[in-house]
């Protein structure tokens, strides 16, 4: 891993509608560097969707500043934000009639001027960004034919295609059955090591995020509770009191990463 920033965000604070009297974000500060993957933890409503939509540019904050590779994210051209920074968002259920190799060739837009085809180039970048999320064999299919996993890990393979130097992903294994989970984690952090991309993914999933995570940060609130690698942010204490439930926290015996087991109340 770089040492390279290629994300910071300084002081946010956001709210959708200035007539709010609550803060989704106050006061959040991270930093994410080249080749560094970043898991987003926090109880539903701690804002971590909304943090990932400011980095990405979607949003604005109503205070701070958001740097995407030493520029602030509002600055770039669509262009250059597109080649620069890719989310993906859950699948949701959403029903797009169209075949899935056209779809992950989406991807390759930032690249392509206003009336060019895709090019040689662009068609094996988008089948190996198939290949990667393990969607070849579903080139042929429309996508609104596809079970929720098959549906998420395309929208993953779409992402890939971009080439971005920051990859952004909301809940990247929803929908995904425990084998495709491991794919899609692995494959996240080869991609980190591999080829210096930036990986930021919120998740629900403590166990996977404490395995392939470099490090962990956690909203409650709208603000950081705590940031640090996985063993210094998976604790029974700060658990407990973020999530409000009872767990207990050990070690995986084959990988030695933090465990966590859900008690009942």
């Amino acid at each position: 891993m770089s040492g390279a920033v290629a994300v910071r965000a300084e002081g946010i604070r956001f709210r959708y509608e200035a007539t709010d009297e609550k803060w989704v974000l106050d006061g959040v500060s991270l930093v994410a560097k080249e080749g560094e993957v970043l898991g987003l933890l926090g109880p539903n409503g701690s804002g971590k969707s909304t943090l990932l939509r400011l980095i990405s540019g979607t949003l604005a904050p109503t205070e701070g500043v958001v740097e995407v590779c030493g520029k602030p994210v509002g600055a770039l051209a669509r262009r250059e934000a597109a080649r620069t920074v890719a989310m993906v968002l859950p699948e949701g259920g959403r029903n797009l009639p169209f075949r899935v190799e056209p779809l992950v060739l989406l991807g390759r837009s930032p690249y392509l001027g206003d009336l060019e085809w895709e090019r040689p180039k662009d068609q094996r970048i988008a089948q190996e960004a198939m290949a990667l999320a393990g969607v070849e064999r579903l080139a042929d299919r429309y996508f609104d034919e596809l079970s929720l996993g098959e549906r998420q890990r395309v929208l993953v393979a779409q992402g890939l295609a971009q080439e971005p130097r920051v990859l952004l992903l909301d809940e990247p294994a929803a929908h995904l059955d425990i084998h495709h989970q491991v794919e899609i984690h692995a494959l996240l952090e080869r991609l980190a090591r591999e080829k210096g991309m930036t990986v930021i993914a919120v998740s629900h999933d403590l166990n996977l995020a404490a395995e392939y995570c470099d490090r962990l940060l956690v909203l409650a609130g709208g603000r950081v509770c705590a940031d640090g690698r996985p063993e210094e942010v998976i604790r029974q204490d700060l658990l407990r009191e973020v999530y409000a439930s009872r767990v207990l926290v050990d070690r995986n015996p084959v990988t030695g990463a933090p465990r966590v087991t859900l008690l009942r109340s």
